[in-house]
């Protein structure tokens, strides 16, 4: 049973015009997008919903699928600054933040702090799982406070600030899997798979012969950091945030709640930023559906991407080859909705 609706709280008709504008300019993103990428709908969705709530994406995918192709082209609709950190054994993480260099002026030498790549508005950090956790950690602080502190002095970063980290799931020589910190900094894991042969058919098509696509600009920075506001004032009922936190707590083997397939399949479930991340991405997924307010269906339809990175599997799982889609999506058949009424 979906929530019932529930009248937004908005403030004046600035935030109802801005509620439209951020349904109208996900399509445009959206159309644009597609005159560039090829199929992956539900991946461009999800995408954008984490982009508007202000979380950050993990995608995994194997090579030709367009990752970086993805996230180069939406800062260019946007035209924000962006850029790519390739992670690599030898990245360092002054490589990633940026270092304290010696500065010849004419009162003397003094230090001054370099900002490294990660002072941008679209970040892409590809193959993260390449570079050591102490690299791999240069990044919590900006993706969790929006900040880098280097020297004792504490830089801001930009607004908006999106990561987008990629991982390449076939090749684990030489790499070294995200702790779970890093992991859940990010608001959603989103995996890509091959494409149909129709759509490969069409990329292979466009991509051996010249030509040149030109986008346009429907949308800015300013208007991200403006929807990320409003997505904040959709109320989300007790119910809703409820179930949100009763589907985390059916994940820990620990808890009470947990069903027997969970105690024997799972080492660590999800934490409390899942119950977050669940609630903040249902208000962008029912607005950009055009309610205001979340509803159970909108935590169900993201609890995939939101548990991917959050749920760890045992060996007894690995032994049964229980996967972790296997686990959400018995989670979703256990945990029922809160029977009362809102």
């Amino acid at each position: 049973m979906e929530a019932t609706e529930q009248a937004m709280d908005l403030d004046d008709q600035d935030d109802i015009s801005l509620v439209a504008r951020m349904q109208e300019g996900r399509e445009l993103i959206t159309a644009e997008i597609r005159k560039v990428i090829i199929g992956q709908e539900s991946i461009i969705d999800e995408l954008l919903i984490a982009l508007f709530g202000g979380g950050h994406v993990l995608v995994t995918g194997v090579p030709g699928l367009a990752k970086t192709l993805l996230i180069k082209t939406l800062a260019d609709i946007l035209q924000v600054d962006f850029s790519r950190i390739q992670f690599t054994p030898d990245l360092m993480p002054a490589d990633v933040v940026g270092s304290e260099v010696v500065d010849e002026t004419d009162g003397g030498r003094k230090l001054t702090f370099v900002k490294g790549p990660i002072f941008t508005n679209i970040l892409l950090a590809d193959e993260i799982n390449r570079t050591p956790p102490k690299t791999q950690s240069a990044l919590l602080e900006a993706m969790e406070e929006r900040q880098v502190t280097a020297a004792g002095i504490t830089h801001p970063m930009a607004e908006p600030f999106f990561v987008m980290a990629t991982q390449n799931p076939i090749e684990l020589e030489g790499t070294y899997p995200l702790p779970e910190a890093q992991l859940d900094r990010f608001m959603f894991k989103i995996e890509l798979g091959y494409l149909s042969e129709a759509e490969e058919i069409t990329v292979v098509s466009k991509t051996t012969q010249t030509y040149e696509i030109p986008l346009a600009h429907p949308l800015g920075g300013e208007d991200i950091i403006s929807f990320q506001r409003i997505a904040r004032q959709v109320p989300a009922a007790e119910a809703v945030i409820r179930y949100a936190v009763r589907l985390v707590h059916a994940s820990r083997p620990q808890s009470e709640l947990a069903p027997d397939f969970v105690k024997d399949w799972v080492s660590w479930g999800a934490g409390i930023r899942a119950s977050q991340k669940l609630i903040l991405a249902g208000k962008v997924r029912a607005l950009l559906l055009g309610r205001y307010n979340v509803s159970f269906g909108d935590v169900r339809a993201l609890a995939p991407a939101v548990f991917r990175h959050r749920i760890l599997l045992n060996f007894h799982a690995e032994a049964e080859r229980v996967t972790t889609e296997t686990v959400i999506n018995r989670l979703l058949e256990a945990v029922p909705e809160p029977a009362s009424e809102i």
